[in-house]
């Protein structure tokens, strides 16, 4: 358990600008974050956890501004963080920045091929140590925050520039750092811009089999439902269901009482004037031209690669496993047909991934390469 006597709790202004200033001298600091989520629209961030070297640091963004933290994350200064991703997001609201420079500590173990670790089983493999998991569903917005609270969080960076190093050795002994490094390039950029409200149909599965009006009914429900729940900050499901928007996009009611009869439609939670104005979007949404999204009209796949495509994915699971890299990391599926479909879009039609996977595939395709299957194992070779 991390020593209580070695972390500051960051209350003030004065103690976070001095914070800063420590991080600033250094190469690297770790990053992590605590938020809650589950009934706001908006994470609720309730800590940020920061190893500026020589301890731990707790900042309280519920006492103090946290727009100085932005000049640290405009530095060169490395932020260490595990699987980032939602940190970043979470930062980005509150901070309106996100650190330039990131090294996450789960995608640089799985070019060690570690398969998506968590934090604890870095702790295990590379320090022989045990992560406390006692506080992990705790109210981390209550205050004062217990003994318990403090040693937990502060655990989650207090041995995480030790692994970064270690790491980013072995990354290095095995010429995979650049590797890394373009693929924390990939996590930071997909950050970038914010969701459009318009477009928040297609996150709903079932909406894919729907009818012309319905397609049009589902993006004018999901996207007043997307702005209601913005402005109320509460989950969309809130407002309404998944299930809600599939079935009156399917219905298409025209009264209050045709719509209190569509499956997933609550009662208790259906003012009136909440009613109308779901059937003034029944009514405007089905006479809308709403097409399928142009991800889903991609060029077809050649019905006489569909066979390549699980005998390729067998051979980037061996691959993977033979090269010491987790499969997740090195291409999926989708990657497989995308670059089959020759869209230009595909993972493996890029940097490192070309060179090892992408060229070879592409021989196997134009019939240059064969797969054997020797000793229990698939092996590409030269035709």
């Amino acid at each position: 358990m991390t020593n209580v006597a070695n972390i500051k709790l960051i209350e003030n202004s004065s103690e976070l600008l001095s914070l800063i200033d420590q991080c600033l001298e250094l190469e690297a600091y770790a990053l992590d974050t605590e938020f809650h989520r589950e009934k706001s629209y908006y994470p609720k961030l309730a800590l940020i956890q920061i190893n500026y070297g020589t301890g731990v640091a707790l900042v309280d963004p519920t006492a103090i501004s946290l727009s100085p933290l932005q000049e640290l994350f405009n530095s060169q200064q490395i932020a260490v963080m595990h699987a980032c991703a939602q940190d970043l997001e979470v930062l980005q609201h509150y901070c309106n920045a996100r650190p330039k420079e990131i090294f996450d500590t789960q995608i640089a173990a799985g070019f060690l091929g570690l398969r998506t670790p968590s934090l604890s089983a870095l702790h295990e493999k590379f320090l022989k140590k045990k992560l406390p998991k006692g506080e992990r569903l705790t109210d981390w917005l209550q205050r004062p925050l217990s003994k318990r609270q403090i040693e937990y969080a502060a655990a989650d960076v207090a041995d995480l520039l030790e692994i970064y190093k270690i790491l980013t050795s072995q990354l290095i002994k095995r010429e995979r750092f650049e590797w890394a490094k373009d693929e924390f390039e990939i996590i930071k950029n997909r950050m970038n811009g914010s969701k459009d409200p318009s477009e928040s149909w297609v996150r709903i599965k079932e909406t894919r089999h729907l009818g012309v009006e319905g397609r049009g009914v589902a993006q004018s429900i999901a996207e007043w439902r997307e702005i209601e729940a913005r402005s109320l900050d509460v989950p969309a499901r809130f407002i309404l269901s998944d299930i809600a928007v599939v079935s009156i996009s399917q219905k298409l009611p025209k009264t209050i009482d045709q719509l209190l009869t569509v499956r997933g439609v609550d009662k208790k939670r259906f003012t009136d004037e909440r009613a109308r104005k779901i059937l003034e979007l029944v009514s405007h949404g089905k006479n809308q031209k709403v097409d399928i999204p142009i991800e889903k009209n991609e060029k077809q796949l050649d019905p006489n690669l569909r066979p390549a495509v699980a005998l390729i994915s067998a051979w980037l699971a061996q691959f993977a496993k033979d090269s010491d890299l987790d499969p997740a990391l090195l291409g999926t599926r989708a990657d497989i047909e995308t670059l089959l479909r020759g869209d230009g879009q595909s993972r493996l039609s890029e940097g490192w991934r070309h060179e090892y996977v992408g060229v070879p595939i592409k021989k196997l395709i134009e019939g240059s390469a064969s797969l054997a299957f020797v000793h229990g194992r698939l092996r590409m070779e030269d035709r």
